[in-house]
């Protein structure tokens, strides 16, 4: 494949499933963005989806894909995706991200592996000051 066909590499972006416990002292997952960069970003959109095969029949499992927009993400900013729940996490579950910077189009796909936000994974993320699952 052509290099210029591959576009940029994207470089200090991530996200990350962050645990929190509620009012009911219950643990909830929510999806965040993070920029690590010095610029900023704008018009970002991300898809989420998950998919996978049930382990007791071989059938193939798709989740509905869901598309959430983020008008600008300062240097060093996070933003909230979406909450996710732990139903899916037997799923792959990935984040394709696309954003701008100064004219130039940059996309990424994040790809949480199924069972792999188990609560071995989750470390204390000082950006979030919770436990969370970080992907750069």
């Amino acid at each position: 494949m052509k290099e210029e066909l591959l576009g940029p590499k994207v470089e200090n972006v991530g996200v990350a499933v962050i645990q929190s416990i509620n009012e009911d002292n219950e643990k909830e997952y929510t999806v965040y963005l993070i920029s690590l960069r010095d610029d900023i970003m704008e018009g970002i959109i991300v898809a989420s989806t998950g998919y996978g095969e049930n382990t007791a029949t071989g059938e193939k499992i798709k989740t509905s894909t869901l598309r959430h927009g983020i008008e600008v993400l300062l240097p060093n900013e996070i933003a909230k995706i979406e909450p996710i729940m732990p139903d899916i996490f037997g799923l792959a579950n990935e984040y394709w991200v696309s954003f701008w910077v100064e004219d130039v189009l940059y996309d990424k796909r994040f790809v949480f592996p199924a069972e792999s936000l188990i609560e071995e994974n989750f470390k204390y993320l000082e950006a979030f000051k919770r436990k969370g699952v970080l992907l750069i």
